[in-house]
């Protein structure tokens, strides 16, 4: 598949409305998937888990973590990117970046409703963290466009040895 250029790349994760998959380490190692709300901004995504989540206590043992950003309908775009997440801000100083979260919930429902839920959950303990796009390792795709060859699309490992698709065999 193509990949995605920065500039698809930033226009795809600025758009509202597509959720992130969280993935981290649970304590015994095995894997948490969580959706989620996020904002990307400053080239970097930003997200808010609550005290009580699994996942908080995952970041909060082991940074690591794998972000997939995708869509269900065509062009099928998705960034995944692996890195670790940063601690900006923890638990009790929501007051100081409770604008960045009033504009990750915009990006999810209307202004109004965004507002309510932040008064709905104003007592509710969270977390800010990012992931940095500049230092983590970002893969991104598409499905071709208009224009663009549409045969032979994957990556070449996926094509077995003398199959049609298969290049330079």
């Amino acid at each position: 598949m193509p990949r995605m250029t920065i500039s698809e790349q930033q226009v795809f994760l600025a758009e509202g409305g597509i959720l992130l998959h969280i993935a981290t380490i649970r304590e015994d190692g095995s894997p948490l998937v969580t959706p989620i709300w996020y904002i990307w901004e400053e080239d970097a995504i930003w997200f808010t888990p609550r005290k009580e989540s699994e996942w908080f206590g995952c970041l909060r043992r082991d940074p690591r973590v794998s972000l997939c950003i995708d869509e269900q309908s065509l062009p099928y775009r998705k960034v995944v990117i692996d890195g670790a997440a940063e601690l900006m801000h923890d638990l009790g100083e929501d007051d100081l970046w409770r604008d960045r979260y009033r504009r990750i919930a915009e990006r999810y429902v209307p202004p109004q409703g965004a507002e309510a839920y932040i008064q709905d959950t104003i007592d509710q303990a969270r977390g800010l963290y990012r992931v940095r796009l500049g230092s983590s390792v970002v893969r991104s795709w598409r499905m071709p466009v208009a224009g663009e060859a549409s045969d032979g699309i994957w990556a070449q490992r996926y094509y077995g040895a003398g199959t049609k698709l298969r290049r330079g065999d």
